[in-house]
C-alpha cells in the first residue's frame, strides 16, 4: 500500500510553493518597471538617471527644481499638468552625448505620475 503524505503536509507544501511563486513575480514585475521610459537604448543612462533622483509622487516643484540645479533647459508645455525638459548627458560607456526630450506628467495634485523620453536633436547647449 502506498503512503501518502497527511493532507496539513500536503497544503504546506503548495502554500510555500504558492508564496515563491508570488515573491518570484512581484520581484521580476518590480524590476521590470523601473527605467523603462523609453524603448531607445541609447536613452538608457539618461533614464537611469532620472528614475534615480525623480519618483511617482514627487511633486511638480521637486521635478523643476532638480530641472534647474542640472541645468537642464526647461520647455513650454502644452498644459499645465506636464513639463519638457531638455537633458543632455555623456554615455559613459561610449563617451558620446545624448540629448533626450523629456516629457514629465501630472495629476490635478501636481504630483509626478510618470515621464518618457525621446530623442531631442540639436547642439548641446553650455551650461
Amino acid at each position: 500500500m502506498k503512503h501518502l503524505a497527511p493532507p496539513a503536509n500536503r497544503m504546506l507544501k503548495v502554500r510555500a510553493a504558492f508564496y515563491l511563486l508570488c515573491a518570484f513575480s512581484i520581484l521580476i514585475f518590480a524590476g521590470c518597471k523601473r527605467g523603462k521610459h523609453t524603448s531607445n537604448p541609447r536613452l538608457r543612462q539618461i533614464d537611469d538617471m532620472l528614475d534615480a533622483q525623480l519618483h511617482p509622487g514627487a511633486t511638480k516643484a521637486r521635478v523643476t527644481v532638480y530641472l534647474d540645479s542640472q541645468g537642464f533647459t526647461i520647455d513650454n508645455a502644452i498644459d499645465s499638468r506636464t513639463v519638457v525638459a531638455i537633458v543632455r548627458h555623456v554615455d559613459a560607456d561610449s563617451l558620446q552625448p545624448e540629448i533626450a526630450r523629456v516629457t514629465f506628467h501630472f495629476d490635478a495634485n501636481d504630483k509626478l505620475l510618470s515621464y518618457e523620453l525621446v530623442p531631442a536633436s540639436g547642439p548641446l547647449q553650455q551650461r
